[in-house]
């Protein structure tokens, strides 16, 4: 039986850190490796050790899991590893978001990662890891940061409750809470508006992914890096979140 990892949005940022990074913790035949960008999928495929199986999926599209259901359906594999990876946020007011940017966002960030895991669940078995990129966002209602924060606590919830449900079957889930980090995210996320003035610290992805990888060797539930990230995390569990939104507004001075 084959094994393989999949890794969604694997053609940049975290995804593809950790399918760059994924030879040294996990041996497998095959990385399965999901996103829209084939052409980076398939630079991807030169740059790592096991044969990567580009597979080009827009996951907002309810009708590309057709793709990978046949995949897995066709070659019977066993996942060893799952990392949902995509994602994307928009800062802007919910008001003025675009319709499709918030329905988008809430398929993506919530409704792809749902169904990528129940699909991937049945070829997985003793020992296997999956791996959701939540966001330090999951801590806290965030003002003009709405759809995105309250999805990426969807998944901070969904994974923890899921590698509860999973114990019986051996299969660890993890989140991985990153603060800001230098990717593409930004790209889109940013706009024209600027409303995110104030970033308390940028990290790169490398020092996120190296602790998610070290925390999922303990058997963590989470991965938090950083002082600042960690500290955040805690006060957000213990102070008012009323509170927490007036400081966050203030510090970008939003009114």
């Amino acid at each position: 039986m084959k094994k393989i990892a999949v890794v969604t949005g694997a053609s940049s940022g975290m995804g593809r850190e950790f399918a760059l990074t994924l030879e040294k913790h996990f041996k497998v035949d095959e990385i399965w490796a999901i996103a829209r960008n084939e052409k980076s999928l398939s630079e991807l495929g030169k740059q790592v050790s096991p044969e990567v199986r580009a597979i080009s999926m827009d996951l907002t599209d309810p009708y590309s899991f057709a793709k990978y259901e046949k995949a897995l359906e066709e070659e019977q594999p066993e996942i060893c590893l799952l990392v949902n990876a995509s994602g994307f946020g928009i800062f802007d007011s919910v008001s003025d978001m675009r319709m499709k940017d918030s329905d988008d966002m809430v398929d993506l960030n919530c409704k792809a990662l749902v169904k990528m895991t129940k699909m991937s669940l049945p070829y997985m078995h003793e020992g296997s890891k999956i791996i959701n990129i939540a966001s330090m966002a999951a801590f806290q209602p965030i003002p003009y940061i709405d759809v995105y924060g309250a999805s990426k606590a969807f998944v901070l919830s969904f994974s923890r409750a899921l590698n509860s449900e999973l114990e019986t079957r051996r299969i660890q889930t993890m989140a991985v809470c990153p603060y800001w980090t230098k990717t593409r995210f930004f790209d889109r996320a940013v706009g024209e508006k600027q409303i995110v003035r104030k970033y308390i610290v940028m990290y790169e992805p490398e020092m996120i992914i190296r602790q998610a990888w070290k925390d999922l060797a303990k058997g963590k539930d989470i991965s938090i890096y950083g002082t600042i990230a960690k500290g955040q995390a805690a006060l957000c569990k213990i102070l008012p979140h009323k509170l927490v939104m007036k400081i966050w507004k203030k510090q970008q001075d939003l009114h």
